[in-house]
């Protein structure tokens, strides 16, 4: 008796008793049907085969490994909805882990004239019986079999190799045309279900060129649709297209679209595939000939159908990846406060995450209002790059606010009590930092009060060009130790228009670069930057220096006080 996938679709009549096994495979490549003989050959139960993939589940190597999607006769057949004899031993694995070598027939059916799926007939058969040598007549398929091997294998290195969407695409462009089509396309289903119009990129005179006027966004996928494109978007197999197939009059907005570019381009044969991520469609892949007289054949469409497969892990890798970017950088926006406005004074921020980490770390910045008028300035580093390390620069940020308002004192006091409670109460290893505190005299000059846990030096740069560290004397141990160390306050009076620099290790560390000159460096650039807008010097000095192979966090609070009135 036949069993269905689902309750939903009639039920094709299968013969009863049937010597030979039958699968039906719909238009979206699952088996939706099995007999009773399938199950007894295959050695599965119906249940552990309904809603699969064919290939996947049963199509072999004559070892045992999985045989390439181009390369596979039954796929080639079920792709281009042609009748295909299976000649010779196609293996298929049992559910045991053995192998079965079968012979049998596969068999296209349509629905409204439209191909939906593939009727597949098999028995067992004795493998000795099918053994011939490979003739050297063979040796030219054999090459082409290697070529499309080599070409998938290509694409799994080149789109694994990064995370990035854009990226992604390029190289997908780049690896099918020339090499398969003149043009590509990739469309992209988007949030809502909108479609959009990503890439549009024609090879001539040797290079790739993007034609941005045929993309953009697309008309809604309709589920009544029975055009190519809305097929596939909906998880429909690939299909292989002509200008026939857009001779009649349309179905959707989609195929307005669709039709409207391939006569722009003038397209004489066309692949359309699925790029599918886990559990879902994310897009569709289309590949077009129009200088190339040659259609594409089963050979190809199975190839293209495989490269549109990992082409969608890729695509799928990218996008949860930038998922996770943007909630990061959100997460960061949020625990790295706005500054006060504080009559006076100039004060800017900048933040820069690592290149090669998560978009957070433990990097960052304070500023706020102290119950004495005085303000408070923080720089600080948590040891790490990732959602731990932000999460623990939280903490520490926390702690140091609740601190430093609740006892109006000296920096290092306020430090001292930090670093004493971090251990029993946060989840903090080690962190560096400075806290600052500046005010007015009486006078109405400006000063700086500071504490060094273990941090680079503030930079006090001079309207005239001239640079100090502000290191009197070491700097104290970092927090986080345990050890409670005596802590030092230092003070120092700033000068008129001159500016404080408060920063991370990034700013000055890079790859190959000693310390010492990381501080060098900085000093000069902010040398020559002194006469600049506040925000351009913080700007300036941040890009020269990660021009230098930076990959740490930056943090940076920069200060400006008033000229003399």
């Amino acid at each position: 008796m036949a069993v269905p996938a689902t309750g939903s679709e009639p039920e094709p009549v299968l013969p009863a008793g049937l010597a030979a096994g039958v699968y039906i495979q719909d238009g979206y490549g699952r088996i939706s049907h099995v007999n009773d003989k399938a199950e007894e050959l295959l050695g599965r139960p119906a249940r552990d085969m309904l809603g699969a993939d064919p290939h996947e589940l049963l199509h072999r190597n004559p070892d045992g490994s999985r045989l390439p999607r181009p390369n596979c006769v039954l796929l080639q057949a079920f792709l281009s909805g042609r009748t295909v004899s299976l000649d010779g031993c196609q293996w298929f694995a049992r559910g045991d882990g053995e192998l079965i070598c079968v012979g049998g027939l596969s068999v296209p059916y349509e629905v409204d004239g439209v191909p939906d799926g593939a009727v597949v007939v098999f028995f067992e058969r004795p493998p000795e019986e099918v053994y011939t040598p490979t003739p050297p007549a063979n040796l030219e398929a054999l090459t082409d079999l290697a070529d499309r091997l080599t070409m998938v294998a290509e694409t799994t290195a080149v789109l694994t190799s990064t995370l990035d969407l854009d990226e992604s695409l390029k190289r997908l462009v780049r690896l099918v045309v020339p090499r398969l089509a003149d043009w590509a396309v990739v469309d992209l289903l988007e949030e809502q279900n909108s479609l959009r119009r990503v890439a549009v990129v024609h090879h001539v005179n040797g290079q790739h060129v993007r034609v941005d006027e045929l993309a953009g966004p697309m008309p809604p996928v309709l589920e009544t649709s029975r055009m190519p494109l809305s097929s596939v978007l909906r998880g429909a197999a690939p299909r292989i297209v002509s200008p026939d197939d857009y001779a009649g009059p349309p179905d959707s907005g989609v195929a307005v679209q669709q039709r409207e570019m391939f006569q722009a381009i003038g397209m004489r044969s066309a692949v359309i595939a699925p790029l599918r991520g886990p559990g879902k469609v994310l897009g569709a892949l289309t590949l077009v000939r129009t200088e190339q007289e040659t259609p594409f054949d089963a050979a190809e469409l199975a190839l293209v159908d495989d490269i549109a497969r990992r082409a969608g892990l890729a695509v799928d890798n990218a996008q949860l990846y930038e998922r996770q970017r943007r909630v990061a950088e959100t997460m960061q926006r949020h625990l790295l406060p706005p500054l006060p406005r504080i009559e006076g004074l100039e004060m800017t921020v900048r933040y820069h995450p690592a290149p090669h980490a998560s978009r957070v770390g433990g990097d960052w910045y304070d500023a706020f209002r102290l119950p004495d008028r005085t303000t408070a300035l923080v720089i600080g580093d948590v040891v790490g790059h990732d959602l731990q390390a932000a999460a623990c620069m939280a903490q520490v940020r926390n702690m140091l606010r609740a601190f430093a308002w609740e006892h109006t004192e000296a920096p290092s006091v306020t430090v001292d009590r930090l670093d004493r409670a971090l251990v029993h109460i946060s989840d903090v290893q080690l962190a560096t930092m400075i806290l600052a505190q500046v005010e007015r005299a009486q006078a109405g000059d400006w000063q700086l009060r500071w504490t060094n846990a273990g941090h680079p030096p503030p930079l006090l740069v001079h309207d005239d060009g001239r640079v100090c560290f502000l290191e009197q004397g070491a700097a104290d141990l970092v927090l986080g130790t345990e050890l409670s160390p005596a802590r030092t306050d230092f003070r120092q009076a700033l000068p008129p228009r001159s500016t404080v620099v408060l920063y991370t290790d990034g700013l000055i560390e890079a790859r190959g670069l000693p310390l010492s000159e990381g501080l060098d460096q900085l000093a000069s650039f902010a040398a020559a930057l002194a006469d600049r807008s506040l925000d351009e010097f913080c700007d300036q000095l941040i890009s020269r220096a990660l021009y230098a192979a930076n990959e740490d966090d930056v943090a940076l609070l920069a200060l400006r006080v008033p000229g003399t009135p």
